[in-house]
């Protein structure tokens, strides 16, 4: 039921059908009204200067986007730095220091898939979660780190830094409720927009691949992964975030009788424990010109 109502919501902020324009036109009076507040509430913020390179990476719509690798790719070119995120989807709460500048310090239960992502994939950066992004960036300064990245944080007005936003395509272009968009690109604020084949491109890497393969993942709009993809036997989406049970992957492996499970590199942190048979979908970003 869970998965059903995410799905819906994805295609009626995405790719809507006839019944769901009707029911974002109705809701368009509370779209203007949130666009407002939102408006409101950037125009009453002063960014705070904490003395650091930060860099935000988002963008404006909900759902994925591919900022993960993105700011993993960055942030590769940066020798003292910190990636620090709110961690949704983790069993925890408060801030953890996912991992410090030389081993990482907890599970992917209290990280969060994406920190743990991070984690594996940037070995010399420090990994903080937390809701309050200004209590992050204070500890990674304790830690003594020279630049950091917030992972999805261009409506943190309250902080100065340089936003970059991935520019994603919807036919949907309005509002909450209405549509997929959170906030306005505002005039006066100053963003660099990104934008896929212009100034970075995606690379996907086939591990540990076998004969049949079930692809299991638990992305925004997995939809997105379908132009990257080897034959497989089935193709299982989960909700965006899903914890994995060790009982669901078996039967999963049983019903189609694959080889093993074809994963994105978010859902191997989750799952890599479990000793069940993975191939792993590794996707890349490659800078361009930039």
């Amino acid at each position: 039921m869970k998965n059903s109502l995410v799905f819906w919501v994805e295609e009626y902020f995405y790719n809507p059908n006839i019944f769901q324009k009707l029911i974002s036109f109705l809701l368009l009076p509370l779209s203007y009204l949130y666009c407002f507040l939102m408006w409101l509430r950037f125009k009453s913020k002063t960014p705070e200067d904490f003395g650091l390179k930060i860099v935000s990476v988002g963008n404006l719509t909900v759902g994925g986007s591919g900022k993960t690798p993105l700011v993993i790719a960055l942030a590769k070119n940066e020798k003292n730095t910190a990636i620090i995120l709110r961690g949704y989807g983790r069993d925890s709460s408060g801030l953890y220091v996912v991992k410090d500048k030389e081993k990482i310090l907890c599970d992917v239960s209290i990280s969060g898939d994406e920190a743990m992502i991070y984690a594996h994939k940037l070995p010399n950066a420090v990994v903080i979660v937390s809701e309050d992004r200004k209590k992050g960036i204070k500890k990674a300064k304790e830690m003594g780190v020279e630049s950091l990245f917030l992972d999805d944080a261009y409506s943190k007005h309250d902080i100065k830094k340089q936003d970059i936003l991935i520019e994603v395509n919807t036919k949907n272009s309005r509002c909450l409720p209405a549509g997929a968009f959170r906030e306005r690109l505002w005039s006066t604020k100053e963003v660099s927009l990104y934008k896929e084949g212009r100034d970075f491109k995606r690379k996907v890497e086939l591990k540990n691949a076998t004969k049949k393969m079930s692809l299991v993942t638990a992305i925004a709009r997995p939809q997105r992964l379908d132009e990257f993809l080897p034959s497989v036997v089935s193709k299982n989406y989960f909700a965006d975030h899903h914890s994995f049970s060790k009982e669901e992957l078996e039967a999963i492996l049983s019903h189609d009788k694959s080889d093993s499970l074809l994963v994105t590199y978010k859902d191997y942190v989750k799952i890599v424990d479990f000793n069940l048979p993975l191939s792993l979908l590794d996707l890349e970003v490659e800078l361009l010109h930039i």
